[in-house]
């Protein structure tokens, strides 16, 4: 991970499972993640071929030009990468580890940006994880994309997160799909990275929003356990 805040929130992760193997959604507290909320998301990954959007931080939604909430999360991506994303979100699943996606966004202008997307399995109410606490964040300078929207992501490489790193291989994700624009000359791509240490754009009115969904989901996912129950 190259993001200080896919740290922070892996970090945050990890305290809050208190000795299960991943935590609850209701346990995820939106004010202990604040300053980083406006790029936070939840995806819904019952379906694993098809991952739901559930709630979007506005800088998010902003950078991809709507709102992303009932959006496909493979949709955002290029088609060939769609079932390596649906083997690496399975992965992450099965063995309750939070992945790391690296790749490279890009507008309808051809503009393109670094980025690196978290993914974090969560329970909601079940046994088994059923969902992602995400958050996706920009490496490079956005400046040349001024207002344009990504219109995709290229899978440029992913990584299971483990706190303590065997000292095998077994069980790395596959490989993503060789990146190929389509669009250019055979000339390779050249990015300039710089590593962010802004602070996220918070939109605090929007993001109170997402806050309030986030609680009200909980509330309502409490009330149908008990209702089973």
């Amino acid at each position: 991970m190259k993001h200080r805040n896919s740290h922070l929130l892996i970090g945050y992760w990890s305290r809050t499972r208190h000795g299960r193997d991943v935590p609850d959604q209701s346990d995820i507290d939106p004010r202990a993640i604040k300053r980083m909320l406006s790029h936070v998301f939840i995806l819904e990954a019952q379906d694993v071929a098809n991952p739901v959007y559930r709630l979007a931080g506005t800088g998010l939604c902003d950078r991809f030009g709507q709102e992303l909430r009932a959006v496909t999360f493979l949709s955002l991506w290029e088609k060939r990468a769609k079932d390596t994303l649906v083997l690496l979100l399975n992965q992450s699943l099965a063995t309750n580890l939070p992945i790391c996606l690296s790749s490279i966004g890009e507008t309808a202008q051809c503009a393109m940006v670094e980025m690196e997307t978290v993914l974090a399995p969560l329970t909601f109410g079940s046994a088994a994880p059923q969902r992602f606490l995400g958050i996706t964040q920009f490496l490079g300078d956005t400046a040349p994309l001024g207002s344009a929207p990504i219109a995709l992501q290229r899978l440029m490489g992913s990584k299971l997160i483990r706190e303590d790193e065997p000292a095998h291989n077994d069980g790395e994700p596959p490989a993503p799909p060789p990146f190929e624009t389509g669009r250019r000359s055979n000339r390779a791509p050249h990015l300039r990275l710089v590593v962010s240490r802004d602070r996220p754009t918070l939109h605090c009115d929007l993001d109170q929003t997402m806050q309030n969904a986030l609680e009200a989901f909980d509330s309502s996912s409490a009330r149908a356990i008990r209702a089973d129950a």
